[in-house]
């Protein structure tokens, strides 16, 4: 039996992968008294004239909103919220296993990016923060960007996830080969969310240039073709990074700015890549082909098209892209920190913690395996003090009142 027909018998199973559980015992009149009526009177009267305890009184310092509209889950592509709701479960579970955060599924059924806003502005009293999933692009550029004041982080994971993970893994792949970063020739294929985010990410946009070295040529291709100024059917995201990327103003296929470079970076299909194109970049070349399930080119082609250093989303190969070495350890940190917004800073940070973490990566570990222990925390360390240092933190509430004599 498959994994695929593994997973569809376990999730009958079990009828899912998430639930709710007490915090608090719930077994005599008393538990009852102090968990609700009467005793939580008081608690809700201690928040509202105090919001800010809510973090230390209520599940919102602990908790994140997980939403989707499933416009964009996995490479299935649009199969709407019903579809995207057991991945959002998933999510939900990693971010318990692996940062002891409480996730909470929520899909949407929306019909305009402006009305997922409003949604997502309304239900955030709840949550420490938010992280948005599953939700096609360009759309999900302006949502997140309409979210940024919203007082909580707010993250968009097939985005800034992707990006952080990846840059870990180029770093660490140029230690191994002794490379310099800035000095790499990069394509990315797929110009959606992840690699929007992964060619601002390596082109230090937004990001203090003190701390970050840009990539200094990155080209980014789309279904068709490259990104360039002599295409008249760019939207708005796509003529924005003509700005970073492409300062050659190159044109043509995938295939014609693949000769020579040094990296190759998929987040697009599966099966687009061969052995053949492998060949004509760069003497040992790096690929990381992350389309899921099936990469853009297998691990096996990849090498045999001479590349040395070979990543996928894929569990069942060395190298794996897993957006999990980054997010619950981002959102560990922002929520410790009690941040207002996980900034260009805090990513960056993250990326060289994760990087940071094998003290001597190799061609088959450029990255470590998701089980190892320590990883959230060293992720959260960083982005929690990066947090502090940018002062982009929410103030603490005061102690509480006294109790009443009677």
């Amino acid at each position: 039996m498959s994994h695929f027909d593994d997973s569809l018998k376990l999730h009958a199973e079990t009828r899912g992968k998430w639930s709710v559980v007490s915090r608090v015992p719930l077994e005599t009149k008393r538990d009852l008294s102090l968990a609700y009526t009467p005793g939580v009177a008081r608690v809700s009267e201690v928040v509202a004239a105090e919001p800010e305890r809510a973090y230390d009184l209520t599940c919102k310092g602990n908790t994140v909103a997980i939403v989707s509209d499933g416009t964009a889950v996995l490479g299935l592509g649009n199969i709407g919220p019903e579809g995207a709701l057991p991945v959002m479960e998933g999510k939900a579970i990693l971010f318990k296993r692996f940062a002891d955060i409480d996730g909470v599924p929520i899909v949407l059924r929306q019909d305009s990016p402006e009305r997922l806003i409003e949604t997502i502005k309304a239900i955030s009293p709840t949550f420490g923060g938010i992280n948005l999933e599953d939700i096609a692009a360009p759309a999900c550029f302006r949502i997140e960007r309409a979210l940024q004041d919203l007082g909580i982080p707010v993250f968009h994971d097939d985005q800034d996830g992707t990006a952080v993970v990846l840059l870990a893994a180029l770093l660490n792949a140029c230690r191994v080969l002794g490379r310099a970063p800035e000095d790499l020739k990069v394509v990315v294929n797929g110009a959606g969310a992840a690699g929007t985010a992964i060619a601002r990410l390596l082109r230090c946009i937004g990001h203090d240039p003190s701390v970050c070295t840009p990539v200094r040529s990155i080209i980014v291709c789309d279904s068709r073709g490259v990104i360039s100024p002599y295409r008249d059917d760019l939207n708005s995201e796509k003529h924005e990074m003509l700005s970073y990327t492409n300062a050659e103003r190159r044109r043509g296929k995938l295939a014609d700015v693949l000769k020579d470079a040094d990296v190759f970076i998929g987040v697009s299909k599966g099966n687009l890549l061969t052995a053949e194109a492998v060949s004509t970049m760069a003497k040992d070349s790096i690929v990381f082909a992350m389309a899921n399930p099936v990469p853009e080119i297998m691990p096996d082609e990849a090498r045999r098209g001479g590349a040395i250093i070979v990543g996928t989303g894929r569990s069942d190969y060395p190298n794996q892209v897993n957006n999990v070495l980054a997010f619950p350890g981002i959102f560990r940190g922002a929520l410790d920190a009690r941040a207002r917004r996980i900034t260009a800073g805090m990513k960056l940070a993250a990326a060289h913690a994760l990087a940071n973490f094998l003290e001597k990566p190799t061609v088959d570990r450029i990255l470590p395996e998701p089980f190892e222990p320590g990883i959230a925390e060293c992720v959260a360390k960083a982005v929690h003090d990066c947090a502090i240092a940018e002062g982009v933190v929410r103030g603490r509430a005061s102690e509480p009142p006294p109790a009443d004599d009677e």
